[in-house]
């Protein structure tokens, strides 16, 4: 198994609280409300919302994943610090054992910045293209923007 590690920095006018609650906390609601296209429910089927809590994310039905699984594994709100890990599902594609995001929002400028750093755990000797990553990123982009643009509409 190897690891690829990628990470990302989004900056936001929004404050960093709002936008961590809106894009952390509160995905459950705000995902398919801001992507109903892409997300028809999150839904969390065991413990609380805290550090080992898991969620079971449906996609809409012109997704090519129908679901995954998320499991939580750290959450600070003072330092507006969630990490979670995509631990099953056909979003896995048999390629993933398992991918792993550590989000970390800061004050800046006046907004934020989000930094992301995501850990692809590669089952066996798979290679993966550059490509498949730019996609991946593309929709985390999009969807960050997409609950930006909603944080801005909904004060």
């Amino acid at each position: 198994m190897g690891v690829v590690t990628k990470d990302l920095e989004l900056t936001s006018t929004v404050p960093p609280a709002k936008m961590f609650h809106a894009f952390c906390l509160n995905s459950d609601e705000v995902f398919p409300k801001v992507l109903p296209h892409a997300f028809k429910r999150i839904e969390l089927v065991e413990g609380d919302g805290c550090a080992g809590s898991i969620k079971h994310i449906t996609f809409a039905e012109t997704e090519r994943f129908k679901h995954a699984k998320h499991k939580v594994d750290f959450l600070d709100k003072e330092k507006f610090e969630y990490h979670y890990s995509w631990i099953e599902g056909d979003a896995l594609m048999n390629v993933f054992e398992k991918v792993s995001y550590e989000i970390k929002f800061q004050a800046h400028h006046g907004g934020s910045v989000c930094k992301i750093k995501t850990k692809f755990f590669v089952i066996g000797d798979i290679h993966l293209d550059e490509n498949q990553f730019e996609e991946g990123k593309e929709k985390l982009v999009g969807l960050f923007r997409a609950v930006e643009g909603y944080v801005l509409a909904h004060p």
